[in-house]
């Protein structure tokens, strides 16, 4: 068990364009604080979805009637609701101006992870990455190959939660470590065996780095150290990934 760890940040990464290679910024960056065996690094995933080009302009979304009448149940305007139907399977709740959906990528969330937030542009929005996985994997690969030291990545991104109020950081894309920590068939320390307690170590460590990147300021990435992890021992699919904690359709009792 971890007795301490350390949350860094990350400054001095600019503003991200789309075509940016992010996974080298990132490097220049941490350059000074250095890599180290172990690290688990935590990206946000706006500058990701910046630099992968997953950007749209409300101005250029033509509207279906489908779009029109979803943006009247909800005040969103109809452009929008066309973006977020085009990332969504389905549309979960539609209520007191909330529109919550199952993206593509298999996420509930509000409005398909489609965010207005420190973008530059009127009407210019972020859509989260096509393979937040992939995106994760490609800037672990590049960290290992820059400091030598296998590490683990976690693409973020802030999401509300049912039954409490205020957001969390939590991973959409994970390399380098199982995001899982499955303690059934243990016993806790009254000898009782664990049956069912499964733990989002990758959630848990995105929300901790949230404490030093916050919602502004110009700090997309930190470094979690000093976790008794094993990391990057294994390739990506041995080690599974952020859609390893997306819980199956028959076990969830919410859908």
């Amino acid at each position: 068990m971890t007795e301490s760890f350390t949350v860094i940040g990350i400054p001095g990464i600019p503003d991200i364009e789309p075509g940016d290679e992010l996974a080298d910024l990132i490097c220049e960056a941490a350059a000074p604080i250095g890599v180290e065996p172990g690290d688990i690094l935590v990206v946000a995933q706006k500058v990701v979805s910046k630099a992968e080009g997953a950007i749209a302009a409300l101005r250029d979304v033509s509207p279906s009637e489908e779009a029109i009448r979803v943006a009247d149940a909800t005040g969103h305007t109809p452009a929008l609701v066309e973006l977020i139907l085009s990332q969504s399977n389905r549309i979960v709740r539609m209520d007191q101006g909330v529109l919550i959906t199952e993206t593509i990528h298999g996420f509930v969330c509000a409005n398909a992870g489609i965010d207005a937030s420190n973008v530059l542009g009127d009407g210019v929005v972020t859509l989260l990455p096509v393979d937040a996985d992939v995106s994760a994997s490609g800037i672990r690969r590049a960290l290992e190959a820059r400091f030598g030291s296998r590490i683990g990545v976690i693409v973020s991104d802030s999401f509300n939660r049912p039954w409490r109020m205020g957001s969390v950081n939590v991973a959409i894309g994970v390399s380098g470590f199982y995001p899982l920590g499955d303690y059934r068939g243990q016993s806790d320390d009254h000898g009782v065996p664990l049956k069912s307690t499964m733990v989002s170590i990758a959630d848990e460590i995105a929300s901790a780095a949230q404490l030093v990147m916050g919602e502004f300021g110009r700090v997309p990435v930190a470094i979690v150290r000093g976790l008794e992890m094993t990391v990057g021992a294994r390739d990506d699919n041995e080690n599974g990934n952020g859609q390893a904690l997306l819980r199956d359709a028959e076990r969830d009792l919410f859908r």
